[in-house]
């Protein structure tokens, strides 16, 4: 098996990606994975994350990129895990990432950093780490019109990302949020 054959090996189950320290785990050198981006079977697109070019592109392949650029340990945050499932609408020029380390890398503009929240424990959806449904509709909590938020919440719970106890509290904080925006409003 070619070091190219054994990349897309791990790169087809992730969204076309794969990372210089996974290649060093196989045995392929940086100098060898260079190589290949300059023969033009791999396209690098951040520092030690690479994407292979022959590689379909797929809905969520933006979501699993901006990932994979913070680096270990990282994970989807708020509105983007409702984004990514498809829970509400959401800007797709902006992607929030949850790190739990300091992250001194150049991030594409698109990509928003949080700090990950103490104690929380990711999850995955669809292949790509995430904070969960009811951890992310909890930090979208005066973010988002909580009309909007009523609705990813009703959808959540429609599709099984909620139970009823989750869905009941959710649901109590976000009409709480709206009663409040109706207040302000003349």
């Amino acid at each position: 098996m070619t070091h190219y054959e054994q990349l897309y090996s791990i790169a087809a189950d992730n969204y076309g990606i794969v990372t210089s320290a996974q290649a060093k785990g196989m045995g392929i050198s940086d100098k060898e994975m260079s190589a290949i981006a300059a023969r033009g079977r791999i396209r690098r697109l951040g520092r030690g994350v690479y994407k292979i070019v022959d590689y379909i592109p797929v809905e969520n392949d933006p979501y699993a990129e901006a990932v994979a650029l913070v680096g270990d340990g990282a994970y989807l945050y708020g509105e983007s895990v409702l984004g990514l499932l498809r829970l509400m609408p959401t800007n797709p020029t902006r992607i929030f990432i949850a790190s739990p380390k300091r992250v001194r890398r150049h991030l594409p503009g698109n990509i928003r950093l949080k700090r990950a929240p103490s104690g929380q424990v990711p999850t995955e959806y669809d292949g790509v780490p995430s904070q969960t449904v009811a951890d992310a509709i909890k930090s979208c909590v005066g973010c988002v019109m909580g009309e909007r938020l009523c609705d990813a919440i009703e959808e959540a719970a429609r599709q099984g990302f909620l139970d009823k106890a989750e869905k009941d509290d959710l649901t109590g904080v976000a009409y709480g949020l709206e009663e409040a925006e109706q207040r302000q409003k003349p």
